[in-house]
């Protein structure tokens, strides 16, 4: 096996950050719950929560940071009618960042300061560097001190035995963003990566979820564990035949999402030739290719010959509904009328 076929694709940059953001919007909650369960239990959740974007980027801009992290800043209500925000630092780079405190303390003081409310600051190290453990920031001159102390999570603690089994067990959702983090991050051998990603993704399904839910967290999986293109063709065949066997009520899972992974690469077509026609071009082949996919397992690979020039001919609005049509369709007559 070449070194190429033994370490992940780094040609692809591992964008952990922008899952990381996602995650923290669809489970806040069961972020909490997870990682932090004595301040999840402080919460009233009946008051909902709300994301504040906006206050939290004119932090970043007063604070001058230029690097992008998947921070979070966000407003709850505690059980005793007080409101606070929550400021929540995943820090996700490959490398320790030495000043990881002070930008902790910068926009902790930056948002009392602006909006006279009370703050929270968590972290959260997904990096693979077991030392490097940031609790405090403190700083002092001549009888003066300032000092912050947060709290921490360090997810590579969970790659322990024990640990893992804890998450494995969990029926909290967020307990399989984690643990796609860690595969992603410490997994160097793609072959055993692809087998993670098997893994989690079957683990998901045997928790039982509604498929809205299931496919939210197969996309978030997706997006964590990046595998070259072979291994990742062989992944989702393998994963299309354990569905089937399975026989899940939302069969056609992996070609549900690899519509967005076909708009995603129509919009980088059309992007690097400057034409919208790039973009159009990557939906209408991404569902096209789902299609003809469901088309030979449910009706026979002939089937799916017969009826592939009006298929590939399609717009992206039709070739959609026609992929809703084909999971009742009795016979491929059906799905075109």
């Amino acid at each position: 096996m070449t070194a190429d076929t033994q370490s992940t694709d780094t040609t692809a940059a591992n964008d952990y950050d922008s899952p990381w953001k996602e995650a923290l919007e669809k489970f806040f909650p069961e972020f909490l719950a997870l990682l932090f369960p004595a301040i999840h239990a402080e919460i009233d959740w009946t008051q909902g929560v709300q994301f504040l974007d906006k206050e939290f980027q004119q932090i970043v801009r007063e604070a001058k940071t230029t690097r992008r992290y998947a921070d979070k800043l966000v407003g709850v209500t505690r059980g005793d009618g007080t409101a606070v925000w929550v400021l929540i630092h995943v820090e996700v780079q490959g490398e320790p960042e030495t000043a990881f405190a002070e930008r902790m303390f910068t926009y902790y003081y930056r948002i009392r300061d602006a909006y006279q409310v009370p703050v929270a600051s968590l972290a959260v190290l997904a990096d693979a560097d077991g030392r490097f453990r940031p609790q405090q920031y403190h700083a002092a001159l001549w009888g003066c001190r300032v000092e912050l102390h947060f709290p921490t999570v360090k997810l590579l603690d969970y790659d322990e035995p024990e640990r893992w089994a804890e998450l494995e067990a969990s029926d909290n959702v967020f307990a399989l963003v984690v643990m796609a983090q860690l595969r992603a991050k410490l997994t160097k051998d793609v072959e055993q990566l692809k087998g993670w990603k098997f893994r989690l993704i079957r683990l998901m399904y045997e928790r039982g979820d509604e498929r809205a839910l299931v496919l939210e967290l197969f996309r978030l999986i997706d997006w964590m564990i990046r595998l070259p293109e072979a291994l990742e063709a062989d992944f989702r065949q393998a994963l299309y035949t354990y569905e089937e066997q399975q026989r899940m009520p939302y069969v056609t899972t992996v070609e549900q999402a690899g519509i967005e992974k076909g708009v995603r690469q129509g919009v980088q077509q059309g992007l690097q030739q400057g034409l919208q026609q790039g973009v159009q071009q990557g939906v209408q082949q991404g569902e096209a290719t789902i299609l003809l996919r469901q088309f030979a397992c449910k009706f026979g690979p002939d089937s799916a010959e017969t009826y592939r020039a009006r298929i590939e001919s399609a717009e992206p609005e039709q070739l959609e509904a026609w992929s809703e049509r084909i999971l009742t369709a009795d016979t491929p007559e059906t799905i075109f009328h």
